[in-house]
């Protein structure tokens, strides 16, 4: 099984996948390999992967909370945090990391599913990226119900600053991990992880965690970098990543640095 990260990892720069990455991708699915990916996007933000690849596959999204069929558009699995928890991870990170904003991303029976809005943010919330679904609420609305991902920005800071400032208070209450150095961290469930999804869809699958090759690029990834029989971190890859994987790719993803390792084994 071949499971790959999607931002900064398949696709390029311009958020595309790539004609070479589109055809070594078609080559392993072509020899009956299973393809997955496994993202910190939620389920509603993989249409346009798919539409690159032309193949719709299983996804491990919100690092590991949700467990995705892209093909039926079904959400097969979830791990949330629950709403007392979520209290106490925004208390604790306003005390800690003052001035920093806080969004829940949710999700519901399909990746569209527009029953109740699946991003909210408070009002001090800074957008890391564009985000065009968010819903602005009030910061009780935020942790009213249970959510798949609590995210904490604080614009300006360090992510990793953050993560050291604030993951000796979880008490084991969540896990925290981050996807980019602009000031963001991601809370999930206790022990809810990249490598943890991943498990879960090697197990549906019938396939051994010794006959996995996986690709990533940022601590998000190391868990299932790990995991894998083989794990690659893309040239542009964060330290940590690079650190966790068995071997570091000839190129970065927006010069097709996942189709150059697959090409090895399957063009």
């Amino acid at each position: 099984m071949v499971a790959t990260d999607v931002d900064g990892t398949l696709i390029d720069d311009d958020e595309q996948v790539s004609p070479r990455t589109k055809a070594a991708v078609d080559a392993l699915i072509a020899d009956g390999v299973p393809f997955v990916l496994a993202t910190g996007r939620p389920p509603r933000w993989i249409d346009r992967v798919i539409d690159g690849l032309g193949y719709a596959p299983l996804c491990v999204c919100a690092n590991g909370a949700v467990i995705y069929d892209s093909a039926n558009d079904r959400i097969l699995s979830t791990q949330t945090l629950g709403v007392d928890t979520l209290s106490w991870l925004a208390e604790l990170s306003e005390s800690l990391l003052p001035g920093c904003g806080l969004a829940t991303e949710r999700v519901g029976s399909s990746a569209h599913d527009a029953a109740t809005p699946q991003f909210v943010s408070s009002p001090e919330y800074e957008h890391a990226w564009l985000n065009p679904d968010d819903t602005a609420v009030s910061r009780a609305e935020v942790i009213a119900a249970p959510a798949i991902k609590m995210l904490i920005r604080l614009a300006g800071a360090q992510s990793a600053d953050m993560r050291a400032i604030l993951e000796p208070h979880l008490s084991g209450r969540a896990d925290l991990t981050y996807s980019t150095d602009n000031g963001l961290i991601e809370l999930s469930a206790p022990g809810v992880t990249k490598a943890t999804g991943l498990a879960t869809v090697a197990q549906r699958l019938g396939v051994q965690h010794s006959a996995l090759i996986a690709f990533g690029d940022m601590p998000n990834d190391v868990p299932m970098l790990k995991l894998a029989g083989h794990g690659v971190a893309m040239a542009n890859a964060h330290h940590e990543a690079k650190s966790a994987a068995d071997e570091i790719a000839a190129a970065t993803n927006h010069h097709d640095g996942v189709a150059r390792v697959l090409e090895r084994w399957w063009l």
